[in-house]
């Protein structure tokens, strides 16, 4: 993939769980900030829940602390 080509609106389905595929317990505040600076929470949730993309189920409980959500899963648990 070209990230060059990425538009932040239209790809925000690619941006948003490739970013937080990579995240790790160690990275996920500098990460989800960055994301921050580019998304709402609201955004990033939506985007998080519908994905295909392999996010860890410890990224999503992350992600639902974060931002006082109720807790998601990728996989069952």
């Amino acid at each position: 993939m070209d990230y060059n080509k990425l538009n932040l609106d239209r790809d925000k389905d690619i941006i948003i769980p490739r970013a937080m595929f990579a995240t790790t317990p160690a990275t996920f505040e500098e990460d989800i900030k960055k994301l921050e600076q580019l998304y709402t929470p609201r955004v990033i949730v939506k985007y998080l829940k519908a994905t295909k993309e392999r996010i860890s189920n410890s990224v999503c409980k992350m992600v639902s602390e974060r931002y006082n959500v109720e807790l998601f899963h990728r996989f069952k648990v």
